[in-house]
């Protein structure tokens, strides 16, 4: 499943240039603590979208690390791809693919697929805010036993974004994959300031939630982080 996620995702970025308008969003944050502590903590984003008349694709990639003195405190790897096709001005099918590897969960690594229908509520200069809804399937390993799930999902998706000023953007997007054994919800928000053209400074929140866990395992995670982020797109 993992192969075919990154096969998919890699032929269609590859292409992208040569066949449709493409924007796409570079991120990192650093953080390195030496003296009384040394600690080390990286954390990245990388946003491929294109859009080809009624087909809008969007891959994402994020990663987490942080290392204290020879101990990890975290390391996460996220792979997405979502596929848009329009309806209409306001109404599109949406197919979506995740990856989620988390060293510090019960899962070793979670593997959903969707397919669904989206709505664009709003859609002006200022406030954007589109929802999608449909079924799916979640393929799972867990850390401790190596047994494997697969199960039905429901996946929900809200994404809403407002310009506050010409240089500063709040947005919020929520995500929640639903089933009988687990549901899992992300939550992330966060504030962007353009200081040009290319280059902007970004605070987020990330919250991160699973309804079913083993005993001693927390069922929220949360990630703050201040990055970089660059604004590269074909002129």
């Amino acid at each position: 499943m993992l192969r075919n996620i990154l096969f998919v995702m890699l032929a269609l970025g590859v292409s992208a240039p040569a066949v449709a308008e493409w924007a796409g969003l570079g991120e990192l944050g650093v953080v390195a603590a030496r003296g009384n502590t040394e600690t080390d903590t990286v954390n990245g984003r990388i946003q491929l979208e294109y859009t080809r008349e009624r087909w809008t694709n969007e891959s994402v990639v994020t990663g987490v690390y942080s290392r204290d003195a020879d101990e990890i405190r975290a390391s996460r790897l996220v792979l997405g791809n979502k596929t848009d096709y329009s309806l209409s001005e306001r109404s599109y099918l949406v197919g979506a693919l995740r990856y989620d590897r988390d060293r510090f969960t019960d899962y070793r690594y979670q593997t959903t697929a969707s397919l669904g229908y989206g709505h664009r509520f709003l859609d002006t200069e200022r406030h954007r805010l589109r929802g999608e809804i449909g079924p799916g399937v979640r393929y799972a390993e867990f850390r401790e036993s190596e047994e494997t799930d697969t199960d039905f999902i429901v996946r929900g998706f809200l994404n809403y974004a407002w310009q506050i000023s010409e240089t500063a953007e709040l947005k919020n997007r929520l995500l929640v994959e639903s089933s009988t054994d687990n549901t899992f919800t992300e939550n992330e928000l966060s504030l962007q300031v353009a200081i040009n053209d290319r280059l902007a400074l970004k605070a987020g929140l990330a919250v991160r939630h699973n309804s079913d866990v083993e005993p001693g395992t927390k069922n929220t995670d949360t990630l703050t982080t201040a990055n970089l982020v660059y604004n590269f797109r074909r002129d």
